[in-house]
């Protein structure tokens, strides 16, 4: 919600101050704060200007929230001072989402304006079409979805004139789509955000602090630069935590080899790091992982045979065929309730097809984590709880200790002997992922997994799924994610089949545009400019990468092709892919050149 005078309701002192020709909108000297005996921050000194997009990463716990609360005025700090400029305008968006019990969508964004008012705002109109394209004014906003929810919370924040946004986990329930218009929206406001969303602070910032052990450490760029900042500092201190240099290495190489990367213009020197990966492979060897998934599976993991699937009066799906083989990384995309969660159900064997069938491989030993938190015994602790399920587990060609997973999962020393009772849900969520995985499973279907992770146990997690041989189907809202894990990317868009996607997300959300119906919410507005200079330009930035992903896919696929010379049905699988990629990659080429001459 936007927020006018609060520093003069928490003490605060109100002034602008200046640091050299900077007059910060914010700036905090010496800010200490702790909620128990160890300060979650400790003498931190910084500042905020107009035109700053920061993005606030750390450990959960480690003071993100605390920090991001301070700075706008929501609580006062222990010790140090905030000085602000005289009737700042903040807006701040907390991880919980609150309404009064009889709210509307009306009331909550757009209070008393007249519909000539705010039919005539062109930001507003953007606003409600990108967020609300579906939702009345007048709907209540009791009995909506969190998704639903969220929306209308971030409509009601960024509605209203503002100096500076402050987002806590601004993405939580939100899809792809959402999380893209938002980002779009957000690159010209000045704004302050936590999140453990990497593709959206690449997205969306261009500096970053980390809080760690009680102080902000900061970095010039959006995470990828914030990524190669933190190698080069490690590689010129030597440091000797292995482990940890390892993981650092390994992302370095996927974002340097990524779009992120690419399209990053970090202002530090970036040569040493460069130097870090230069003989580094590929994060993952598809090749040999296939292999691997081929002797622990067969031929067949899941393969879905004209089937028809109902729930209540809705048909999902009508006549699928679709197969999941060995070694498959299948990323799953759609709008909230197309069918996602649905067709993993289906796949587990919870939802039976109205007619067709569903074939499921011998072998197979399913793993399927649920949105849902399932029944832990709160009385065991951690330690208990994954040994009870196995005590060591191999990964590639490592074994590992319960204990040693649970310290790659987050739970260090006297955490591992916490009563389960006692986590937060973060943690719970942690502690399932770590079970299921620690069953040594074929097969994994993930339903949003990195709900309530934060960024250090997802790249863990992307770094354990890398040496695993199955197969996998992942439904997530985390772009970085789902194209960090996956090797392909399937798409419901509500004709009841399943589409195959060459362009991974990027093309996802190229077909929701062509197809999305003119918002009801703003039917009645006036339409909206043209695309100026700087969309043509985000365009020509966005068929480059989709470009990019097409030809590294292609070259994966001539290699999936090399090693199954002797399959003849896997060779026709992967050959029918290679020619989908190909005329993908030629069309946006095409679409890349169209636009350039106009640029």
């Amino acid at each position: 919600m936007s927020g006018d005078s609060a520093p003069e309701r928490h003490g605060l002192v109100v002034r602008a101050t200046n640091l050299g020709d900077v007059v910060n909108l914010i700036n905090v000297e010496g800010l200490g704060k702790a909620y128990g005996p160890e300060p979650l921050l400790d003498g931190v000194s910084l500042g905020v200007a107009a035109g700053d997009r920061i993005g606030v990463v750390g450990r959960n716990g480690g003071g993100k929230s605390t920090l991001v609360s301070l700075l706008a005025g929501r609580i006062e700090p222990d010790s140090g001072r905030a000085t602000r400029t005289r009737d700042l305008r903040v807006g701040y968006l907390t991880q919980r989402d609150e309404f009064p019990g009889d709210a509307t969508v009306r009331s909550v964004v757009l209070g008393d304006r007249a519909e000539h008012d705010w039919a005539g705002d062109a930001r507003a109109r953007d606003i409600l079409a990108g967020l609300l394209p579906d939702v009345s004014l007048d709907a209540p906003i009791a009995g909506m979805s969190g998704g639903e929810r969220r929306r209308v919370a971030l409509a009601r924040l960024l509605v209203p004139e503002t100096d500076l946004i402050v987002l806590d986990e601004p993405t939580n329930h939100l899809d792809i789509e959402a999380i893209a218009w938002l980002a779009g929206h957000l690159k010209d406001r000045t704004l302050i955000v936590v999140t453990h969303d990497r593709w959206f602070l690449d997205e969306v910032t261009d500096r970053t602090w980390e809080v760690a052990d009680g102080q902000v450490h900061r970095y010039e760029g959006g995470y990828s630069a914030y990524v190669l900042a933190k190698a080069e500092r490690a590689r010129i201190a030597a440091s000797t935590e292995e482990k940890r240099q390892n993981l650092l290495r390994k992302e370095l190489a996927w974002l340097r080899r990524g779009p992120q990367a690419r399209s990053t213009k970090p202002k530090f020197r970036v040569d040493a790091a460069n130097a870090l990966i230069a003989d580094e492979p590929p994060v993952r060897d598809s090749v040999e992982l296939v292999r691997f998934a081929t002797a622990r599976l067969g031929k067949t993991v899941y393969d879905v045979e004209d089937a028809t699937v109902r729930v209540g009066d809705r048909t999902l799906f009508e006549h699928l065929t679709w197969q999941l083989g060995p070694g498959d990384r299948v990323g799953l995309v759609g709008v909230n309730g197309s069918g996602k969660t649905t067709l993993l159900r289906l796949l587990e064997g919870s939802v039976a097809p109205a007619s067709g069938r569903v074939v499921r491989g011998k072998t197979v030993q399913l793993a399927h984590l649920s949105q849902e938190l399932g029944e832990l015994d709160p009385a065991r602790r951690v330690l208990e709880s994954v040994e009870e399920v196995k005590r060591r587990i191999t990964i590639g060609k490592r074994e590992f200790t319960a204990g040693q997973m649970l310290e790659r999962f987050g739970f260090r020393g006297d955490a591992q002997w916490t009563p389960v009772g006692d986590l937060s849900g973060g943690e719970r969520r942690r502690l399932q992922l770590l079970r299921l995985l620690m069953a040594e499973p074929n097969v994994l279907l993930l339903d949003e997994p990195t709900n309530d992770l934060d960024i250090e146990t997802l790249t863990e997690l992307e770094d354990l799924l890398d040496g695993w041989p199955g197969s996998l189907v992942l439904v997530s809202h985390d772009r970085y994610f789902l194209e960090r894990v996956s090797d392909h990317v399937v798409a419901l868009l509500g004709d009841g089949g399943l589409a195959m996607l060459p362009g991974g997300v990027g093309e996802y959300l190229d077909r929701r545009r062509r197809t999305a119906p003119e918002p009801d919410a703003v039917r009645s507005a006036e339409p909206q400019v043209a695309k100026n200079a700087w969309q043509a330009k985000k365009d020509l930035d966005r068929l480059e990468r989709r470009i990019d992903r097409l030809g590294d896919r292609e070259a994966e696929l001539h290699d999936l092709m090399a090693s199954h010379a002797t399959d003849h049905e896997k060779l026709l699988r992967l050959d029918d892919e290679l020619k989908a990629v190909r005329a993908e990659r030629e069309e946006a080429e095409e679409q890349w050149l169209e636009l350039a001459e106009g640029v």
